[in-house]
């Protein structure tokens, strides 16, 4: 039976390019509103790509099958 990819999954998750190592890699959590009582510093780590937690990786992997 064919495998079909979790779509809500696959648009949250950037998956990198790589023959052996492919990264895994979502976007910081809590950046949509309440930025302005950070620090500067907080709001821009905040926009980047941070890895897949390894206990994640898992059900990563399985909801996108073809990645």
């Amino acid at each position: 039976m064919k495998l079909k990819t979790h779509q809500a999954t696959a648009k949250k998750i950037k998956v990198t390019k790589g023959r052996r190592n492919k990264k895994y890699l979502t976007k910081t959590a809590g950046q949509d509103h309440f930025n302005a009582r950070e620090s500067g510093s907080t709001t821009r780590n905040k926009r980047r790509f941070s890895p897949v937690a390894k206990s994640d990786l898992r059900n990563v992997r399985r909801a996108i099958p073809y990645s």
